[in-house]
């Protein structure tokens, strides 16, 4: 019996003390998340990583912290172009870095403004005459924009770049629409207001694809030039112009190919390249083979943070697509958008406000709600200037019209002015299956709009009227913002997509430039000093504890060079693409059937992005193959 109990006590005892070490344990995690920071004090001599494994955007979503627990698969990583731009430019001066490596295995790209902000602090950093290497099994256009500008330019042996340009096939489901007997009812004005498109019609209108080749065609042109100015030696006509015969004649080793017309430097897998590296940064003690000293990126634009000093221009930004309600970072949610204005304008004593505009639009409520808060700032006496970055477009041009001065790059997508709105019924749907619906009337309206029988000529009457009042009402903001008249916006409005060059042209937009020139000026409209102003950008900075756990997936500048995960080669990244346009397929049927709001949307600026589809698109995905594949 003593032994029994001698027993039961050791078991006791085991508990306790596993109970004691996973609480501490616990607390432990917890402490270390809620306070975690990158480290500053880790930067020493070597090259700095600047591994771009996901995509560049104006202001990154909050990712989910426990996606991946939740069988969602990998988590694509953002990264803020501003601070990447600041990293790169901190560079150049400081003598602990040595070299910069572009590590581009798993970029996915960024709109043509983003990727060009970047390409440019790249070719700054090698103006200064500090070397930069770039490398990536297979380069896409977005990156190879980047690469272009480094000293040093690596492709892997068994990888290669082909060019796929701007443009592609877009999903239109108007056949599946009627098998299923949806009828989408749509209500819009604009010619050229092509988002409504995909649910109507089984391919493209002549308006749709007149602004697209336009539009596309003046990317791409931008594109070419940007290359032809970063590789004057390198042959990227021919290269564009007939890829199967340069890939042909070089017995298919499309690496061989980019090396013979210029396009890369070397060739070489990631051992080659990481004792190159070692050869100019150094090589780490009691590491193997193909490893170099190197620099965190997180730790570096901790390092190099903003400065704080001088008077406060306030910079809102207004990025992602314009939607009703409250929504975290990368999406611009009407009351979180107006919320942080208004509270920006309380408590930051701002001296004037930038409005820094990269959204393809969204709901024309949200838009409006936001160019009011703005509007908020103007009734204080402050200067407010806007800046457009990749995307100004329906929406988002809406809330631009709320600027003294508009400034954009010459690659800005912009305009798209116009409204539509869909609501789809489903009295054929139930018709196929035996079901019918019946009832009174009291008036016209009575259970309108019947979204299981079906709308009348009422509503249809009320809905297209009202949508034509919200597009006279876009057109009148734009006539006085602009200074033109009704007559003349409607004529480059209709929903027609502009680039920022043209759009300058067209009196859409004041000046060419980004976002510092639009801070400086905003200083000299409120007769300060540009070189002793600062930043305060008006948005939630991330938790440490979400930082943290985005650490423990992400920069893995720290582990050996040797062991990171191989790029994507040519098939890797067509397989990509392929995946997100089925899940584009899915989220478009989950906004026909639940979207609400009176839409101001571009759908031509999807096609120009990164290769990815909305997180939520992925996430619908993600669970229904994971559900047909056990």
């Amino acid at each position: 019996m003593k032994l029994v109990r001698g027993a039961w006590k050791i078991l006791v005892g085991i508990k306790d003390f596993l109970v004691l070490a996973f609480m501490l344990l616990f607390f432990t995690l917890l402490f270390t998340a809620l306070s975690y920071k990158p480290n500053k004090a880790a930067i020493r001599d070597g090259a700095l990583v600047v591994a771009l494994d996901g995509a560049l955007v104006e202001q990154p979503e909050e990712p989910d912290p426990f996606a991946r627990l939740g069988g969602a698969g990998s988590v694509t990583r953002q990264y803020r172009v501003r601070d990447i731009v600041r990293a790169l430019d901190a560079a150049r001066s400081d003598s602990r870095v040595k070299a910069v490596v572009l590590d581009l295995d798993r970029f996915m790209g960024g709109y043509p403004v983003a990727v060009g902000e970047v390409a440019d602090a790249v070719a700054r950093v090698r103006a200064s005459n500090k070397p930069v290497l770039a490398y990536a099994t297979g380069y896409s256009d977005s990156g190879y924009a980047i690469a272009a500008n480094a000293s040093e330019v690596w492709v892997n042996p068994l990888g290669g770049t082909l060019f796929m340009g701007p443009g592609g096939r877009q999903l239109y489901y108007k056949g599946l629409v009627d098998k299923l007997g949806v009828n989408a009812h749509v209500y819009k004005v604009g010619k050229f207001k092509s988002a409504v498109e995909p649910y109507i019609r089984s391919d493209m209108s002549p308006e749709a694809r007149e602004a697209s080749q336009a539009l596309y065609g003046s990317i791409f042109d931008q594109w070419r030039q940007r290359i032809a100015k970063a590789r004057p030696k390198a042959k990227i006509d021919d290269y564009l112009t007939r890829p199967d015969a340069v890939v042909t004649a070089a017995h298919g080793d499309i690496a061989a190919a980019n090396l013979s017309y210029g396009l890369v430097d070397k060739v070489g897998d990631r051992l080659a390249f990481g004792k190159r590296v070692a050869e100019i940064a150094g090589a780490p003690p009691a590491k193997p083979a193909g490893n170099f000293r190197a620099i965190k990126l997180a730790d570096w634009i901790a390092a190099n943070p903003p400065s704080e000093t001088g008077d406060a221009i306030g910079v809102l930004t207004v990025a992602g697509e314009i939607v009703d309600g409250k929504a975290g970072p990368g999406h611009a949610a009407g009351d979180t958008i107006s919320a942080a204005v208004l509270k920006g304008l309380a408590e930051k004593k701002l001296k004037a406000l930038v409005v820094r505009v990269d959204s393809p639009g969204g709901s024309a409520m949200a838009s409006e709600q936001i160019r009011q808060a703005i509007l908020q700032a103007k009734a204080q006496g402050l200067p407010v200037v806007v800046s457009m970055g990749s995307l100004a477009a329906s929406g988002g041009y809406w809330v631009s019209t709320a600027g003294d001065v508009i400034f954009a790059e010459p690659n800005t997508i912009t305009g798209s002015i116009g409204i539509f709105g869909v609501l789809p019924t489903f009295e054929n749907s139930l018709a196929k299956i035996g079901v019918t619906t019946d009832g009174i009337q009291t008036t016209p309206l009575s259970g309108q709009p019947d979204v299981m029988g079906g709308t009348n000529a009422t509503v249809d009457t009320i809905l297209q009227s009202a949508i034509e009042a919200g597009y006279a009402r876009f057109i009148g903001l734009v006539a006085q913002a602009r200074h033109l008249t009704p007559q003349r916006v409607d004529e480059i409005g209709q929903g027609r997509v502009w680039i920022g060059g043209v759009a300058h042209q067209l009196k859409l937009v004041d000046r060419f430039g980004g976002l510092n020139d639009a801070i400086a000026e905003a200083a000299k409209r409120a007769k300060l000093d540009p070189a002793k102003v600062h930043a305060v950008y008006l948005e939630k900075q991330p938790e440490g504890w979400r930082q943290w756990l985005a650490a423990l997936d992400g920069d893995d500048a720290d582990d050996d060079w040797t062991d990171q995960p191989a790029g994507a080669d040519l098939f890797a990244r067509v397989s990509a693409e392929r995946r997100a346009l089925v899940a584009q397929a899915l989220g478009d049927a989950r906004r026909l059937a639940l979207g609400g709001s009176v839409q101001a949307r571009c759908l031509e600026c999807a096609g120009l992005g990164p290769v990815l589809a909305q997180s939520g698109d992925m996430s619908l995905f993600d669970h229904i193959l994971a559900k047909y594949t056990r």
